[in-house]
């Protein structure tokens, strides 16, 4: 379809774009799980046996099977089309999600749980699918695609933040296997929807130019940041969980962790309303340095004060510098990836978030369960901290110049 763009940057007139409304809506709904799956998966587990460093493994295990074959699954998108690939690559993920629930309540053993919930790992990463189409449609419009990224980044923080908070409801009010039931259901309908939408859909590229992203210079270093990152994610996800649980109110851990989603979603919709200014590369290290100030909060604030009112206000202050790094790391790795290959480039991306969310859910279990969950909080202090310092360490002080994948052009 020919592209159009707005005169002006602004998220109402991003969507006067033909059929910009239909795919987001059904990206949404089919985005929303991700921020339930892992919460429902927990609570499911630690309920039924007893232990977050099992519930921890096992998400662990699905996130770093995830890691592995986002990329094959993204590739296969990009050769074969968005509708081709996700639509069947959502039906096996869904049934794994199905399959653990069932041995959950069949008190299977637990290996089973492990082996079903690596089966989910064929989930696509809508999130990427979604910049994708934004980054097609708004290709010789950088500074709106700024504001579509920060736009996209506000909505994964929006589905982090209701996602959680449902699936604790929903666990906690009818019965422990109902957030996961209701995750894929949603994955696949969302999917479906989204899919249907074939007007705004990239071109697939049979014969994608370039080397692999992973050879791309300026990317590895990125990828690098993002698994410190999800690290911190993983890892504050499980210990607030799991304090939230010593604290009597396990419940509640939910709306906690959705008040750092709700910071985050904020800050990412400020920013993307603002005109970007200097190299990303500048802008990703203030950002990343502004998140390591701030993720010592939850620490002190457990530490000192020993309350879950307390925690949740930590979190919402400390989630205010997350999505402004994810919305800057994101637009310098789509100005960096090969032509024909960017669902594969962001989908490295959110590899190696996963793989770090994998290694940081592990880590936090393991320190609650051995130490204590205040002391669990240091996990996410010290990857914010590691994320920074590669960046500062690995993140080149001179621009690269940007693939075409995304090709500047005339401001709108």
């Amino acid at each position: 379809m020919p592209r159009r763009t707005p005169q002006q940057p602004t998220y109402r007139r991003l969507f006067t774009l033909p059929g910009t409304r239909a795919f987001t809506a059904g990206n949404l709904i089919a985005r929303l799980p991700a921020g339930m799956f892992s919460v429902s998966a927990v609570v499911m587990i630690a309920g039924s046996r007893g232990s977050y460093a099992l519930a921890g493994a096992v998400t662990a295990t699905g996130l770093a099977a995830t890691a592995l074959a986002a990329p094959w699954i993204a590739r296969l998108i990009d050769r074969h089309g968005q509708a081709r690939t996700a639509v069947p690559a959502t039906a096996v993920a869904a049934l794994g999600s199905f399959t653990l629930l069932l041995c959950v309540h069949y008190g299977a053993p637990d290996w089973t749980l492990f082996a079903a919930y690596a089966a989910t790992a064929t989930t696509p990463n809508t999130g990427g699918m979604s910049r994708a189409r934004w980054a097609h449609l708004l290709a010789d419009a950088p500074e709106s695609l700024h504001t579509a990224n920060s736009f996209e980044q506000a909505a994964d923080e929006l589905c982090f933040m209701l996602g959680p908070a449902l699936a604790a409801f929903l666990c906690g009010t009818f019965f422990p296997e109902a957030g996961t039931l209701t995750g894929a259901v949603l994955l696949l309908t969302g999917t479906l929807i989204y899919t249907s939408q074939r007007e705004t859909e990239p071109p697939p590229s049979p014969t994608p130019k370039g080397a692999s992203p992973l050879r791309t210079p300026g990317i590895p270093p990125l990828i690098a940041g993002f698994v410190a990152t999800g690290a911190a994610f993983g890892s504050m996800e499980v210990v607030t969980l799991a304090y939230a649980d010593a604290a009597g109110q396990r419940t509640a851990g939910g709306g906690v962790l959705a008040l750092q989603a709700a910071g985050s979603c904020a800050a990412g919709l400020l920013y993307g309303r603002r005109k970007p200014t200097g190299s990303p590369e500048r802008r990703l290290r203030w950002c990343l340095l502004a998140m390591t100030a701030l993720m010592p909060l939850p620490l002190l604030a457990t530490r000192t004060l020993n309350s879950l009112p307390a925690l949740a206000v930590a979190l919402l202050l400390a989630g205010m510098a997350t999505a402004p790094t994810m919305i800057t790391a994101m637009t310098l790795l789509q100005h960096r990836t090969p032509e024909g290959r960017l669902n594969e480039g962001m989908s490295l991306a959110v590899t190696g978030l996963l793989l770090g969310i994998a290694c940081g859910s592990a880590t936090g279990g393991w320190v609650t369960e051995h130490a204590s969950p205040t002391a669990g909080f240091a996990v996410p202090m010290a990857a914010a901290t590691a994320a920074t310092a590669t960046a500062l360490l690995t993140v080149h002080r001179r621009a690269i110049p940007p693939c075409a994948a995304v090709r500047p052009g005339p401001h709108p």
